[in-house]
Order: structure tokens, then C-alpha cells, then sequence
């Protein structure tokens, strides 16, 4: 496995729609495994194919067990993945490991379906809700080429995160 470089602002591969995924294969496999350890290095929950400038529709997602909330861990790779149905609207602090450090409130829903295929080319099929159903739309958002910072609705709530701050537990599970 390798540490992948994440793509930051700025790059036009974040804009852009990222292609559908034609077959899973064992190139495919490796990339996925990068990137979890990409995300986990950085530390993140989320990672998106074109934040590593690959411009196919692959996430992987790792959200840790929080008994506060109820939430078992979670460790995913969805390769094409659609959300076919979304409920709810729940505000939450959102960061981004291709915008270090800026956090910002974004709306989003707080139960989706999605349908998308796994690493063995099986279809599934996957409801979510709470910080899950938030990272996984944050990353389907960036197969789209949007950025966290383009839902926010009051621009007020957008702020600069410093080193001490993000080395606080407070923030570290808002950074994508």
C-alpha cells in the first residue's frame, strides 16, 4: 500500500464530474486500499477518487465507533455510488482534506439510500443516517465536483480551524 498525495483547492480535477468505474479489478483493489490509508494518515473519514486526481467514482469512508451517538464503526469503498433516496435536513460542522484547516455548517440530509457496487463487483444496496449519511454525501459531492464549501448557506459559519484548535478532539472527526 502507498500514501496517495490529496489534490487541495484550486486543482480543476475537484470541479470536475468524475466517470463511472467500467470493472473492478485488482488495480482497482490497490487504489482503494491507498486510498484508506491515505484517509487514515491524514486523518480523515472520507476520500474521494478525484482527491487524489482520479477522476473515477470511487469513495472510501471510515467513520469510528461513537457510543454518544450509537454509531458502530463503519469502514467502506463504494464504487459508483448513487443516492437513490435522501430524508430529512439536519445542519453539521463539515471540513475537507482538500481544504486544510476551514470548516463550515452545511445542510444535508439525514437518512440516504444508496445503491453502489463493492470490491467484489457485487451490487448493494445501504441506508445511513447521522455522521454517516454527512460523509457519505460529502463524497459523493466531490464525485460530482462539489466542495463542502459550496453548501454552505450562511457564509458566517465558515471559519479557519488553527494547528491547536485541530489538534483538539473537537475537530477531528469534521475533516473529510
Amino acid at each position: 500500500m502507498a500514501k496517495l498525495e490529496i489534490v487541495l483547492e484550486g486543482d480543476p480535477r475537484l470541479r470536475q464530474k468524475a466517470t463511472r468505474v467500467k470493472h473492478v479489478d485488482d488495480s482497482l483493489r490497490r487504489i482503494a486500499a491507498d486510498m484508506h490509508e491515505t484517509m487514515d494518515a491524514a486523518p480523515g473519514v472520507g476520500l474521494a477518487g478525484p482527491q487524489i486526481g482520479l477522476m473515477r467514482r470511487i469513495v472510501v469512508v471510515h467513520v469510528p465507533k461513537d457510543e454518544e451517538e450509537d454509531q458502530e464503526e463503519v469502514r467502506l469503498t463504494l464504487i459508483d455510488p448513487e443516492i437513490v433516496k435522501a430524508h430529512g435536513k439536519v445542519y453539521g460542522q463539515e471540513g475537507c482534506l482538500s481544504i486544510p484547516r476551514w470548516v463550515g455548517d452545511v445542510p444535508r440530509a439525514e437518512t440516504v439510500t444508496v445503491k453502489a457496487i463493492d470490491l467484489d463487483s457485487k451490487h448493494i444496496r445501504l441506508k445511513a443516517s447521522g455522521f454517516l449519511a454527512r460523509v457519505i454525501q460529502h463524497e459523493v459531492d466531490h464525485l460530482d465536483g462539489i466542495l463542502f464549501v459550496d453548501r454552505v448557506e450562511d457564509r458566517s459559519t465558515l471559519f479557519e480551524v488553527t494547528e491547536e484548535e485541530l489538534s483538539k478532539d473537537e475537530y477531528a472527526t469534521i475533516a473529510e
